[in-house]
C-alpha cells in the first residue's frame, strides 16, 4: 500500500464543484465565534457536497486568512450568505420546504444513531455558538433537535466536530444522490 498523490484523487475544480449536484442539506452557523471553526465547517461541506452554508448573526465571514487556514479555498467553492439572524435564515428555508433540525442537547432530542431522514426532505442543520450552543429562539423555530451521543465526562464536542459528525450521518444515512 502507498499513499496517494494529490494529483491522483481526481479532485473537482472549483468551477466543477459549483455546477455539481449538491444535498438536499444546508447549514446554519449562529452566532459561530472562531473563524477556524468557520472554515473547518466550510471544508467539512466541501467534502460532503452540502448545498449552502447561511452565516448568522456574529458568525464571520469569507473572506479573512483565519477563515482560509482551516478552509483550504473551501469557502471559495461553497456557496454562502450572511444574515444577520438565524431566525431570518431559518423563516427562509420553512418557507422552501427544509426540516429545520438544531444540534443540540433538549428535552426532545433524537439520538443521532436512531434518525432515519428521507431521502426525498430538505434539511437544514442549525449550528450554534461554542459556548451558548444554539439558542432557545431558535430552538423554538426548529421542527426537530438532534443529539450526537456521548461517552465521556464533557457533555459537548466542538462545534465543528459536531458539523463533521451530523452531516456525515445524515449524507450516509440518505444515500447520496449520485454525486
Amino acid at each position: 500500500m502507498r499513499k496517494l498523490k494529490i494529483t491522483e484523487l481526481n479532485r473537482q475544480s472549483i468551477e466543477e464543484f459549483k455546477k455539481s449536484p449538491k444535498q438536499n442539506i444546508v447549514v446554519i452557523l449562529d452566532n459561530i465565534r472562531s473563524m477556524h471553526n468557520v472554515g473547518s465547517i466550510f471544508r467539512t461541506a466541501d467534502a460532503f457536497r452540502i448545498k449552502k452554508i447561511y452565516l448568522c448573526g456574529i458568525t464571520p465571514t469569507p473572506p479573512h486568512n483565519d477563515i482560509h487556514k482551516t478552509a483550504l479555498g473551501a469557502e471559495d467553492a461553497v456557496e454562502w450568505e450572511y444574515l444577520k439572524s438565524g431566525e431570518t435564515a431559518i423563516e427562509i428555508l420553512k418557507n422552501e420546504g427544509f426540516i429545520i433540525a438544531a444540534v443540540e442537547q433538549t428535552s426532545k432530542s433524537e439520538n443521532m444513531q436512531n434518525f432515519t431522514p428521507n431521502n426525498n426532505q430538505k434539511y437544514a442543520i442549525v449550528m450554534g455558538n461554542e459556548v451558548k450552543g444554539v439558542q432557545q429562539s431558535i430552538i423554538d423555530k426548529c421542527d426537530i433537535s438532534l443529539e450526537i451521543p456521548q461517552y465521556g465526562t464533557k457533555h459537548s464536542l466542538n462545534v465543528s466536530v459536531a458539523a463533521g459528525v451530523i452531516l456525515w450521518e445524515i449524507t450516509n444515512k440518505q444515500k447520496p444522490r449520485q454525486l
